[in-house]
């Protein structure tokens, strides 16, 4: 325990920081279109979501290890680097959670880091050669794969089902993938923990090392795993309607069909990464499942503007929240504890008027399918009673 510093310990809580905006951001990847097509109701999906996670947290170490040794130097970075980082993964996350942009928050993550080791080891720091292997090319792949998955899924349950033209026995097979959508959604929910959590648990693995706690090449301790797990499960739990809103209701309208398409999709692929020790984000390959559900209905509405602002808030993630990192890991490195104590707190001041903005335009339980757009409000909702 002697190596557990102070700022070790700051850094660890930081990353379960992250997590926990992973969780809440991340949400819609596994419960948007079971929510909007009436599986599941919106307080029962998030609480099966958030358990789900931390089981899934318990099934793979791959993608930890990939974090921990594979995308930058761990012989290089010093835990003032890695809490630099996740300074910019966290404030990317709650950007785009405020205005409901199912952004990646592990290409946030991955950027933070870069952003912040480049500064203070240098460019040999990071291994270019793992970002392009592990990271850039299942962001370019990963959602296409998912997509025409989902398509091919959902042409064969509407051709399958295409005959049953009686109203009852329409209501009947509704009914069935509404069921199985119960299934299928928890599967993506296990896959997200599996995948997403390991991220948290790299980082942490990532700081022991630096520390001198672990070896190098070391996976995450099983406390790691377990806090890790627990941290992802409550912000799955209470929150991510407002990406909730986008992602079911913004790509295209979803029935259950659909639905039940996109979430076997989802898993399959996830699950598939994961075993690999592929570090891809969850929310590209959500994205592309439900985008290739749309697809595969015969008129189907396809909001090609929606989908257009997804993907370049998909290219922009990295490089922006590599830039926050930069700048984070500049004023730590020149200014030593008073320059990592500046950072945690403009970090901080930043994040909270993030979530002040997000009160005056609520998204819950009740509101969650109302509509697509999520708008922010420049002054606070006028009161019952008095003039709007």
């Amino acid at each position: 325990m002697d190596h557990i510093t102070f700022l070790v310990a700051v850094v660890i809580v930081t990353a379960l920081a992250f997590d926990f905006t992973n969780g809440f951001h991340d949400t819609a990847n596994a419960m948007a279109t079971s929510i909007v097509t009436g599986a599941l109701a919106p307080r029962t999906a998030v609480l099966i979501s958030g358990v789900l996670n931390v089981v899934g947290a318990f099934l793979s170490t791959e993608v930890a290890k990939t974090v921990s040794g594979g995308i930058v130097d761990d012989t290089l970075v010093s835990p003032g680097m890695i809490f630099a980082g996740l300074v910019g993964a966290i404030l990317w996350n709650l950007l785009t959670w405020l205005v409901g942009l199912p952004s990646s928050s592990s290409h946030a993550l991955f950027g933070g880091l870069i952003g912040a080791v480049w500064v203070g080891a240098g460019s040999q720091g990071v291994n270019f050669e793992k970002v392009v292997e592990k990271v850039l090319v299942p962001a370019v792949a990963s959602p296409v794969v998912a997509g025409v998955a989902a398509l091919l899924a959902t042409c064969l349950a509407y051709r399958l089902t295409d005959r049953l033209t009686d109203r009852a026995r329409g209501d009947s097979v509704t009914k069935g993938f509404r069921i199985g959508q119960i299934a299928s959604a928890s599967l993506v929910s296990l896959a997200h923990g599996t995948n997403d959590a390991q991220k948290t648990m790299g980082v942490i693995t990532l700081t022991l090392i630096s520390a001198g706690a672990l070896g190098h090449y070391a996976g995450p301790p099983l406390w790691v795993i377990a806090s890790a797990g627990l941290a992802i499960g409550l912000g799955t739990y209470l929150g991510g309607r407002r990406i909730i809103r986008t992602m079911g209701k913004g790509l295209t309208e979803i029935q259950s069909p659909q639905g039940f398409a996109a979430e076997t999709a989802s898993t399959a692929v996830i699950l598939t990464s994961a075993h690999l020790g592929f570090a891809l984000s969850t929310t590209q390959v959500a994205s592309g499942s439900v985008l290739g559900a749309g697809l595969g209905r015969r008129l189907a509405e396809v909001r090609w503007g929606v989908a257009g602002r997804m993907a370049l808030a998909w290219v922009v993630t990295l490089p922006a929240a590599a830039l926050v990192g930069d700048l984070a890991a500049a004023v730590a490195q020149n200014g030593g504890d008073l320059g990592t104590a500046v950072v945690a707190l403009v970090g901080a001041a930043l994040a909270a008027s993030i979530v002040v903005v997000s009160r005056r335009n609520p998204v819950h339980a009740h509101n969650v399918n109302d509509a697509h757009e999520v708008s922010i409000r420049t002054e606070p909702p006028a009161k019952v009673g008095t003039a709007a």
